[in-house]
């Protein structure tokens, strides 16, 4: 006495697209994000020192006070 079962039947939908790991795209990205804060930082430094520059010129260019301030000037 075999009893006859209806079989399973499973719909088996499209797989998804296998993702990438990482693509050329992200490491061209991150090397120009990179080269992005060297430029800004290159910038930050140049107007510093033209401000440390500017400020040192004026310093030089003023009269002084008095002449014996009882301390050498380096000059440097």
């Amino acid at each position: 006495m075999l009893l006859q079962q209806t079989p399973i039947i499973v719909e088996v939908v499209k797989q998804p697209a296998i993702t990438p790991d990482i693509s050329v795209n992200v490491v061209i990205g991150m090397f120009q994000m990179a080269g992005a804060f060297l430029l800004v930082a290159a910038l930050g430094s140049l107007v510093a020192g033209a401000i440390f520059i500017a400020i040192r010129r004026m310093r030089d260019a003023s009269p002084d006070a008095t002449t014996d301030t009882g301390h050498v000037r380096l000059r440097i």
